[in-house]
């Protein structure tokens, strides 16, 4: 295959990928205005379907917008020997592999950041603004946006440099070692994320003594599932979006509410939502969706050592000289049919765990406190009611809320 050839292959899929998305949009914004099911017919008054409607029509304008602003971009780049130029200026500066490869990326993501930011602050301080939910102010994005700079650096950059110098001491068998490194990282994070990176960004603090802390233990107890770990996080400080999740293993098991679900919901709902939790618990769903990332990281690695070698995929991208980033890059475009084949398969089985989760809840628990929170949610974050079914499929990991309640009732 002649490097032309690749790279028009390459175009290709950032397009093809792009209009599927923009024709899974336009038949789900068609669904917009459809009359909400009978049983979800309380969710909202007409005041809030009008509000809500209003909510999915503008994020889907600006969904829109910052699509076509960033495949524009992208195919910009590309027909202008972007990548080129990048790699020239990075090996202006040094000749080592790794730190050609760190300020190669570091440009190339440092740009796209400052160029998308006007969009995630006009998202923030304008639509989320406007229908209610920013409780975010200016000082605090700056400080997400420059913590999440610093992570980047250190984690991304980190990983990058030991991936880089396993390829260049173990050649194509790299993907062994950077494979185990990548499964330890998640492992590691997967335990102590809660105690080591959210304290950066929210404040936690331990649910304190009373009625909501008493029913989730007696609850938990009846289940066999002891947790001591259970937080408040300050979720209020950001938006007014509710949320609940569980994370670690072991003596690592902790319990984290948002403070806006304590607001939002009674207690025996706030029990149910945290049953629901203990469901993907007990039915081993998060070790399914570890297990099963692992196992991905290393078929897509093993698959990046069959092609990082072929000169192709840096002359593809207008690069004289063969490079382990640059390969990387077109590598990450040609695995996008089969990352978004496993995505698809894993939105399934997310579904698919959604439903058991709620059978649990409902088993151990009871339904009706679960309806009520998920109606409550539903409401209090303006969702979409009405999905279209082809949109559900492709992007959804939860099922949709009508269908939720058809089987919490049966």
């Amino acid at each position: 295959m002649q490097p032309n050839t690749l790279f028009y292959i390459l175009i290709a899929i950032i397009i093809i990928n792009f209009i599927i998305d923009q024709i899974l949009d336009t038949l789900n914004a068609k669904h917009f205005d459809d009359k909400i099911p009978e049983k979800l017919a309380d969710v909202y008054d007409e005041a809030a379907y009008k509000k809500s409607q209003a909510y999915k029509k503008t994020n889907a304008k600006f969904s829109n917008l910052t699509a076509t602003f960033s495949i524009l971009l992208t195919l910009g780049f590309f027909l202008a020997d972007g990548f080129k130029h990048v790699d020239d200026f990075a090996r202006s500066y040094t000749d080592h592999p790794i730190l050609i490869a760190l300020i190669f990326f570091g440009m190339i993501m440092l740009g796209s950041d400052l160029l998308t930011t006007p969009f995630s602050y006009y998202k923030t301080f304008v639509i989320e603004e406007k229908f209610g939910f920013n409780k975010s102010t200016k000082t605090i994005f700056w400080l997400d946006k420059l913590k999440g700079w610093f992570m980047l650096i250190i984690l991304g950059g980190g990983i990058l440099s030991l991936i880089i110098w396993f390829y260049q001491f173990a050649g194509t068998n790299f993907w062994i070692y950077a494979w185990v490194l990548v499964a330890v990282f998640s492992l590691f994070m997967n335990m102590f994320y809660a105690k080591l990176i959210v304290p950066l960004f929210n404040k936690q603090t331990p649910l304190e003594d009373g009625e909501l802390k008493f029913a989730i233990e007696k609850y938990a107890k009846k289940v066999g599932f002891i947790v001591h770990n259970i937080f408040v996080i300050d979720g209020s400080k950001r938006s007014t979006k509710a949320n609940a999740y569980f994370s670690g293993f072991g003596s690592q098991k902790r319990i984290t509410l948002f403070d806006t679900l304590i607001n939002d919901l009674e207690t025996d709902e706030i029990v149910a939502v945290l049953a629901h939790e203990v469901g993907h618990y007990k039915k081993k769903h998060i070790i399914f969706n570890l297990v099963s990332s692992i196992l991905l990281t290393g078929f897509t690695l093993f698959l990046l050592s069959l092609f990082i070698n072929s000169s192709i995929l840096s002359e593809a991208l207008g690069v004289t000289t063969p490079s382990f980033h640059i390969g990387l890059i077109a590598f990450g475009i040609l695995y996008t049919p089969i990352s978004e084949i496993t995505g698809l398969f894993m939105n399934f089985m997310s579904r698919k765990f959604e439903y058991q989760a709620d059978n649990f809840a409902k088993e151990t628990y009871a339904a009706k406190p679960l309806i009520t929170s998920l109606k409550k949610l539903s409401r209090n974050s303006l969702s979409n009611l009405t999905p279209h079914p082809a949109y559900v499929f492709v992007h959804y990991s939860h099922p949709t809320l009508l269908k939720r309640l058809l089987n919490l009732e049966k």
